[in-house]
């Protein structure tokens, strides 16, 4: 396998970015109307509100993606993570799960949410690795498949390995 970097978003990975996630979402779910909204206004729904987008690429292609939401000054909320069913199993999600976070303490979060379905196993224990517990959900939430709530408090006192440079290569995550 070759190495892995995670780059932030141009407008030229704006279709994998909709793409990728649309993949997963009508593989178990359907597409929402918040769902099409995002996934066809990325700069305007994550980016210009102080938020990101990082993209995995493998030999320049990208094989994954995921978003940070600013909610408020202090609150981010992970978004739209997804990565090619050909790729999946590389640790490719650990590594952009692992990405985000370093990005969400370098914006300055306090505290990082998502969003999820507790028929998503293998995406559920990848956030409890990354240190995600679960939080009570709130009955009123953007997306109907959503039926549990976790949350990642950052200790901002910790400084990020990420140097605010890219690209970055990572290896695959051990944990």
């Amino acid at each position: 396998m070759q190495p892995i970097t995670v780059v932030s978003y141009e407008p030229k990975y704006r279709k994998d970015f909709d793409n990728l996630n649309r993949a997963w979402i009508e593989k178990y779910f359907r597409i929402e109307p918040a769902d099409d909204y995002v996934l066809l206004n990325p700069d305007e729904t994550v980016i210009k509100p102080g938020g990101s987008i990082l993209i995995a690429l493998e030999n320049n292609t990208a094989v994954g993606v995921v978003g940070l939401k600013k909610i408020n000054n202090t609150d981010y909320e992970m978004i739209k993570m997804a990565v090619s069913e050909t790729s999946q199993g590389k640790g490719i999600g650990a590594i952009l799960g692992k990405a985000v976070i370093e990005e969400a303490i370098r914006l300055g979060a306090h505290k990082l949410i998502l969003y999820s379905n507790t028929g998503l196993l293998p995406a559920l224990s990848l956030y409890r690795k990354l240190g995600f517990v679960e939080v009570p959900l709130e009955p009123n939430n953007d997306y109907i498949r959503s039926d549990i709530k976790m949350e990642l408090l950052i200790d901002n006192s910790a400084r990020s390995s990420r140097d605010g440079e890219s690209p970055r290569q990572e290896q695959n995550a051990v944990f």
